[in-house]
């Protein structure tokens, strides 16, 4: 049985495509663009426009795979381009406005009930203000620090803290909401 380096492979592909061989861009589009549509898709509610976004940022991508270390995997490395496209698009079109508040608390909202679908979970998300949707992603979704987000946002780390907490109170509420009404409590 022959076994085959698939990280070798995967370098292969990236000097490949560094010189423009479209085969090789076209391999990288095919095996990661399902994930990041869904990255995508977790900050922009509009599926065409994050599809858009997405393609633009596989631009990137491709522009700078030259500067890809080799330091890390390279799908979050191309999940970083994505994420920063995506808060890039929104602060053009919508202007997010962060408040500014250092009162929050943390407090655990890792159990989301396996009753809801990830549509209604994604529906949820998709309702909260941009601003809260945006730290909620990059912290609970996407495992950045506050200090990460506060500086890729340009926002104090405190707003970073106090926008998750607001986030994590609306979710909640609407949670509760969808389970009284699934109860028919409601």
């Amino acid at each position: 049985m022959k076994v085959i380096n698939l990280h070798q492979e995967e370098n292969e592909l990236i000097q490949l495509a560094v010189e423009s061989n479209r085969q090789a861009q076209q391999k990288i589009y095919t095996q990661f663009s399902p994930k990041m549509l869904s990255v995508c898709r977790q900050y922009i509610k509009d599926i065409h426009q994050a599809e858009d976004i997405m393609i633009t940022a596989f631009m990137k991508v491709f522009t700078n795979l030259k500067n890809f270390q080799h330091k890390g995997s390279f799908e979050g490395w191309i999940r970083r381009i994505m994420v920063n496209e995506c808060i890039s698009f929104i602060r053009v079109q919508k202007k997010v406005k962060y408040i500014e508040d250092e009162d929050y608390f943390e407090e655990s909202f890792n159990n989301i009930e396996s009753q809801f679908s990830i549509d209604a979970i994604q529906f949820l998300i998709d309702s909260l203000p941009d601003g809260y949707k945006m730290v909620f992603n990059l912290y609970a979704i996407e495992g950045y620090k506050h200090q990460e987000i506060a500086s890729m946002l340009g926002i104090n780390e405190g707003t970073s803290k106090s926008q998750l907490s607001h986030a994590r109170k609306m979710l909640q509420g609407q949670i509760s909401k969808l389970k009284n009404y699934d109860n028919g409590t409601e």
